[in-house]
């Protein structure tokens, strides 16, 4: 018998993103957010708070990136979940980090970390119960360290960090289960 836990954010895993942008002086500011996730083909939505920093600049520009968080960058990913850019001015420069300038977007890619997607603002959703960044992402870089032989990213490789909400620990990716598409097949051809 399950135990009733009340009203939680129940989801694991949700995916540990950092969302950069910059500001109307060309300042770079990132952002941790674990509440954002693929809603078609070549759109990613991010449900984060018109407050942020990070969102008033996506606002303004129109353009941002969304780096995948890995374990060899936990610390600087965690930081940007505890600092605020309205707040700390000098935010991303505390972290050491470099950025580029996108080649696709006006926005700021994070060099450190090893797989981005490079996005356009393409639409904001706000209803009383909702706020989201809906970005249409126009490419997705990932470091040669991460790619398999078939220039794939490789989950094992990537050691990405994925949050529980449980207990607002952090943990990595890595281990394959099983196949899409394929696991369930058996039950699928089942006569």
């Amino acid at each position: 018998m399950k135990k009733n836990l009340g009203v939680i954010p129940a989801v694991y895993p949700m995916p540990v993103l950092i969302v950069a942008a910059y500001d109307e002086n060309g300042t770079v500011n990132a952002m941790n957010a674990a509440w954002g996730m693929i809603c078609a083909m070549d759109k990613i939505a991010l449900f984060i708070d018109e407050e942020h920093k990070t969102t008033q600049n996506i606002l303004k520009s129109k353009a941002f990136t969304v780096s995948v968080a890995d374990r060899a960058n936990i610390e600087v990913a965690d930081y940007f979940g505890i600092a605020t850019g309205n707040k700390v001015k000098d935010k991303f420069e505390r972290t050491g980090l470099h950025a580029v300038k996108s080649e696709f977007v006006n926005a700021p890619v994070i060099e450190e970390f090893p797989v981005v997607m490079e996005c356009e603002l393409a639409d904001i959703i706000e209803k009383d119960n909702i706020y989201a960044v809906i970005g249409k992402i126009v490419n997705v870089g990932a470091e040669d360290t991460v790619l398999n032989e078939k220039g794939k990213v490789e989950p094992s490789k990537l050691n990405a960090l994925i949050f529980d909400q449980f207990q607002s620990g952090y943990y990595v990716t890595g281990e394959k289960a099983g196949q899409a598409w394929n696991a369930g097949l058996a039950l699928h051809n089942a006569k």
